[in-house]
């Protein structure tokens, strides 16, 4: 799906704030670091199967710092927050607070999953470009996938799924999904809602601190 508008928010000063030269000199300040890093990380994922997977994470996305395949089954059991993003967007700061919602409740059982996309023709870069923009830009460490088409008839079998399962396919980038312990999408969010908001970290709070069914 192609759109042509900005994001609300977005100027046309935007572009020249993170303009390639800015982020080249960021990537070159940064990459020994973002190596290190993406070097403690296994190349592929162990995935759960059978009746330990709920059917809506039976899918698999490649990972966006190397497009190793990671089965989505790896996450099951866990609070899950799934994001469409962009990098030329009026919200891709909410990549920040994303990160903060990460640091906050990761231990607790909460993952945040990012899912570039250009289908609103905002995310234009390579894999390794946007890996290195989020890493640089805003020490993203949740799970990022390579870029993917979200919307439409090209859309991935996970966001179409989504989609069926909450009656909304994203709008524009940065919509949001919330998934509870035993896979079903109890809530979805717009772009415009933060990812700090008391209306969404209340929610995932009351989805962390519920048991799964299997467990009850």
């Amino acid at each position: 799906m192609a759109h042509s508008g900005r994001c609300p928010g977005q100027t046309m000063g935007f572009r020249i704030v993170v303009a390639i030269p800015a982020r080249a000199l960021a990537c070159a300040i940064a990459a020994p670091l973002l190596a290190a890093t993406l070097a403690l990380a296994p190349a592929t994922s162990s995935a759960r199967t059978g009746s330990d997977c709920p059917p809506l994470l039976a899918h698999s996305a490649p990972r966006l710092q190397d497009e190793a395949p990671q089965h989505l089954c790896q996450y099951a059991g866990r609070v899950l927050l799934v994001v469409n993003t962009a990098s030329y967007c009026g919200y891709t700061s909410q990549y920040e607070e994303l990160e903060a919602l990460h640091a906050r409740y990761a231990k607790r059982g909460l993952v945040v999953l990012g899912f570039p996309s250009n289908d609103f023709n905002q995310e234009p870069a390579d894999n390794k470009s946007i890996a290195d923009f989020c890493f640089n830009t805003y020490g993203v460490k949740f799970p990022m996938f390579a870029k993917t088409s979200v919307v439409g008839q090209t859309a991935h079998p996970f966001f179409a799924a989504l989609a069926r399962a909450s009656g909304q396919a994203p709008k524009w980038n940065f919509h949001k999904y919330l998934v509870d312990r035993d896979g079903n999408v109890v809530a979805h969010f717009p772009s415009a809602v933060a990812p700090l908001d008391r209306r969404l970290t209340e929610r995932i709070e009351q989805l962390l601190a519920a048991r799964p069914a299997a467990s009850r």
